[in-house]
This record gives C-alpha cells, sequence and structure tokens, in this order.
C-alpha cells in the first residue's frame, strides 16, 4: 500500500513539472514572439515629406549661420584695413607748410612767436661734439645779408674795444627822427657774441626799434646764459626775411636753443617796422606817416 502511495505522489510530481515547463515555454515564445514584432507605417510619404521639411528648415538655418559668419568675417576685414589706413596716414601725413614770413603785414605786435615758440633745432645741429663756431652766409645777388648761424659760447666772446662801424647795407637811406635815427646797422649774430663788427655778411638796414630794444631784449638772454657758465652752449639763428627784391627786409627771425636745458628757448620774427614812418622796402626811404 505504501509502495502504490509513493508511486501515485511520483506521478502527480511529475505531471506538475510537465505542467510549469509547457507554461515557461508558452511566456518564452510569447516575449520572443512582442520582441520581434514589426509595426508596420501604413503612410510612408507623410513621414518621407516630414523628414524632408525638416532637413530643408536644418539646411536653411545652417545657411543662414554661414552667411552670417561670412558678413562678420567681411566686416572685421573692412574694420581691421580701415584701421589700418587711419594708422598710416596718421604717421604718414605730411606737415603743415612752414609759415611765409615774407608774406606777413605788421599790425600793431612787433615781435611775434613762430612754430610756438619751438626753434625747431634737430638733434645734430644740437651737437658740441667741434666746440663753439659761427657762420655767415653769402650774399645773394643783389648784395643783400641771408643769415648767420653760430653755437655761441663764452670762447666765442670778443675782449678787445668795438671799433665804428662804417660799413652801408642794402637799402641804407638813414634820416634823423624825434628819437635818434630812423635806421641801425644792426648785427644778425651781435657783436657781444662774437665780435664780428663791419662784416657786410653780418650787418643789414634795421629800425631803431628792430634793433633796439626788441632784438636786443632777446640777445641779453643768451648773452645772461652764456656768462653764468663757461660750460653753457646755445644754438643760435638769425635769418632777414626779405619780399622779393626789396632791398630792406621786412623783418628778422631769431631762433636759440640752449644745449642740456630750455632755459634759452625761442623762434621769433620781429618786423622792420618804426613807428611814425612808413618805409619803401624796395630802395630804403621814407617818409613820416
Amino acid at each position: 500500500m505504501k509502495k502504490i502511495t509513493s508511486m501515485t505522489f511520483t506521478l502527480l510530481s511529475l505531471f506538475l513539472v510537465g505542467l510549469s515547463g509547457c507554461t515557461s515555454n508558452k511566456e518564452t515564445a510569447a516575449a520572443n514572439e512582442t520582441s520581434t514584432k514589426v509595426v508596420y507605417n501604413h503612410h510612408p510619404q507623410q513621414a518621407a515629406k516630414k523628414l524632408e521639411k525638416a532637413n530643408a528648415a536644418e539646411s536653411t538655418r545652417l545657411s543662414s549661420e554661414k552667411t552670417a559668419l561670412a558678413h562678420r568675417k567681411a566686416q572685421l576685414k573692412t574694420k581691421k584695413a580701415a584701421k589700418k589706413t587711419t594708422s598710416k596716414a596718421s604717421t604718414t601725413t605730411k606737415p603743415k607748410a612752414k609759415t611765409n614770413l615774407a608774406a606777413l603785414t605788421y599790425s600793431g605786435t612787433q615781435e611775434i612767436t613762430v612754430n610756438h615758440n619751438n626753434p625747431g633745432f634737430s638733434r645734430k645741429q644740437l651737437s658740441k661734439a667741434h666746440g663753439a663756431w659761427q657762420t655767415y652766409h653769402n650774399l645773394d645777388s643783389n648784395n643783400r645779408v641771408t643769415g648767420a648761424a653760430a653755437l655761441l659760447n663764452q670762447s666765442l666772446m670778443p675782449h678787445a674795444a668795438r671799433e665804428s662801424l662804417t660799413v652801408d647795407p642794402t637799402g641804407w637811406h638813414n634820416k634823423r627822427t624825434q628819437h635818434g635815427w630812423l635806421y641801425n646797422r644792426s648785427h644778425l649774430i651781435g657783436y657781444q657774441f662774437t665780435g664780428q663788427n663791419n662784416n657786410p655778411k653780418n650787418l643789414m638796414t634795421g629800425t631803431r626799434t628792430l634793433n633796439s630794444p626788441l632784438m636786443l631784449h632777446n640777445e641779453m638772454d643768451v648773452a645772461t646764459y652764456l656768462h653764468a657758465s663757461k660750460a653753457n652752449y646755445v644754438r643760435y639763428t638769425v635769418t632777414p626775411i626779405f619780399r622779393g627784391n626789396e632791398l630792406v627786409a621786412r623783418g628778422v627771425q631769431m631762433r636759440a636753443q640752449s644745449l642740456g636745458s630750455n632755459e634759452i628757448h625761442f623762434n621769433v620774427y620781429i618786423f622792420n617796422v618804426e613807428p611814425g614812418y612808413t618805409i619803401d622796402y624796395n630802395t630804403g626811404y621814407s617818409h613820416a606817416s
């Protein structure tokens, strides 16, 4: 009886295992069927149109970005070129033309500054490598003085007594006035600096007020500086300014620069006029005005 019961239990167990296996196989098959199931699109043309539309939109966006980038690059290139041109122009712009002193007309102020009072000497012109020196330019075809220049120092200053002046420069038609004489024999480089006196290359017909006090005032500033030390030097240039072939200068330009400092630093033009008199600069004759 026990044997029959045992066999019955064994058969029942095998039956239950068989049922379990069938169920598992059905679930696996169902899962496989689900995983391999293909979803069919029943509207392929609509999908293609959507994809084509999306691609076109993306292409348009990329094209717009590319165009904008190219435009920006062109702007930067143009801006850079303009900046380069401006920079080049600022460094190559020609300086303004020098003032035409001969064309100036006296209007009540006898001494005026030139070039903002800057004498404008170059570094080479301010060299004292060769010590003090002086030079007087040759007379022109009308026998007129043309200018003088020097590197002034105590070593050039005279010690002998000054002799009387005898040279008559062009346009020398002098006359007495209530203050003395209309004209002076005016030195380009004052006698006190170099001792040059009766040097025709250093003398011009200048009015009393041009010679003194105006030229003398500037000369005394230079002389005071030179007397202060044997080591002091002043680059100095005086140029008579004529208009055309006139025999009397319209004025003189005086430029001076102390070496190693700006204690002496000027560039002035002095009109060759005399209050109360009208001068014929072609000849040197004059009359009371």
